[in-house]
C-alpha cells in the first residue's frame, strides 16, 4: 500500500467529516475510515492510539457491541469528536 500524502490525508479527514455530518456513515464505518485514515491496523490503534481492547474496537467496527460514552469519546478524540447531546429536527 502506498503510503498516503498529507494532502490525501487532509482530504480523507475532510471527506470523513463531510460524511459523519450530513449522518451517511454509521459508527462503525466511521470509526472504521478514522483508523485507516491513521494508516494502523486494529491492534495497534486500538491499543496505542485510543487505549482499548483490539476485540472492542472489531466489535465496533462490525457494528455490533454496545461502546460505553468513555470508549465513544476515546475513539472520537483523535478526530476532534466528543459524544454530547445533539439537537433534534422540530
Amino acid at each position: 500500500m502506498a503510503k498516503r500524502t498529507r494532502e490525501d490525508t487532509a482530504r480523507a479527514r475532510r471527506e470523513l467529516i463531510e460524511a459523519v455530518e450530513n449522518h451517511k456513515l454509521s459508527l462503525g464505518e466511521a470509526v472504521r475510515r478514522m483508523r485507516k485514515i491513521s494508516g494502523m491496523n486494529q491492534k495497534d490503534y486500538a491499543e496505542r492510539i485510543i487505549g482499548i481492547s483490539p476485540r472492542i474496537l472489531a466489535e465496533i467496527e462490525r457494528d455490533e457491541g454496545n461502546p460505553t460514552m468513555v470508549t465513544l469519546n476515546k475513539i472520537g478524540r483523535p478526530f476532534g469528536y466528543a459524544v454530547g447531546f445533539v439537537p433534534g429536527k422540530r
